[in-house]
């Protein structure tokens, strides 16, 4: 009965609520979109109208939250969860947009048991069973070096959120092996981490080493932003993001 309800709700809003023309239409030429066809795009624009329901997204530091940020936002949201379900994003409600980087003040415990403080400025930040936080200027202005999303990356983080906290493994559906994601995603971190301290050449951003979760988080970035790099140069991991996020975006980009 409850999935019925929930099948109504979702069709009401969908019936009243819509995306300016013009807005959709300057939107659906994001990197992130490139190759997607009619029935991805109008699946995607459906996850939009829901999730903007569903969100609430404020503006920090007198920015006007505009349907432009607003749909903007939620495009890259629901990209990441086109073929799965926007339950995903259940257990949040709030966006803060800031118009540039922001100060991150926060306490943390280090492995001994001693708390410190510390402050760093940051262009996006996601906190467990709390709100997204995003610098609006990193997401007009990003680092085409390194196919930078930081949107897509922060929502990642949410995904990962879900099981266990942020670690660098969400929630795997039943046909896939947690062994095997553990084996891919932890030999690739390893191999990446020796690149970085080496001072190769990288064909990914460097704060992929951070953690484990900045490397799935990273890495889900340029899935989206840039497949073919990830299925060159990290195939194994490709394989297990196309599983997950239950898209290959890499087909979409080669039309094959």
């Amino acid at each position: 009965m409850s999935w019925h309800i929930n099948r109504w709700r979702r069709n009401r809003i969908l019936q009243q609520e819509e995306i300016p023309g013009s807005i959709w239409q300057k939107m659906i030429n994001m990197r992130c979109l490139n190759g997607m066809n009619p029935d991805e795009l109008r699946r995607l624009q459906e996850l939009v109208l829901l999730f903007l329901h569903a969100k609430v997204i404020n503006g920090a530091h007198d920015i006007e939250i505009t349907d432009e940020i607003r749909v903007t936002i939620a495009i890259q949201a629901c990209i990441l969860i086109l073929n799965l379900d926007l339950d995903y994003y259940d257990s949040w409600i709030e966006i803060i947009v800031y118009p540039s980087e922001f100060i991150l003040d926060y306490d943390y415990m280090d492995d001994i048991g001693v708390v410190h403080h510390d402050r760093k400025i940051v262009s996006g930040e996601a906190w467990l069973a709390g709100p997204v936080i995003l610098s609006w200027q990193q997401i007009t202005q990003p680092n085409f070096k390194y196919s930078h999303n930081v949107m897509i990356h922060e929502f990642a983080h949410k995904l990962d959120m879900l099981h266990e906290g942020a670690n660098g493994c969400p929630p795997l559906h039943a046909n896939m092996s947690a062994h095997t994601w553990h084996d891919v995603f932890s030999q690739a971190y390893a191999a990446f981490c020796h690149q970085v301290a080496s001072g190769l050449d990288l064909v990914i951003d460097s704060y992929a080493a951070e953690s484990p979760a900045e490397f799935f988080a990273v890495l889900s970035e340029v899935f989206f932003e840039s497949p073919l790099i990830v299925k060159q140069h990290f195939s194994a991991i490709y394989e297990q993001l196309a599983l997950f996020y239950r898209q290959d975006t890499a087909e979409r980009w080669t039309g094959r």
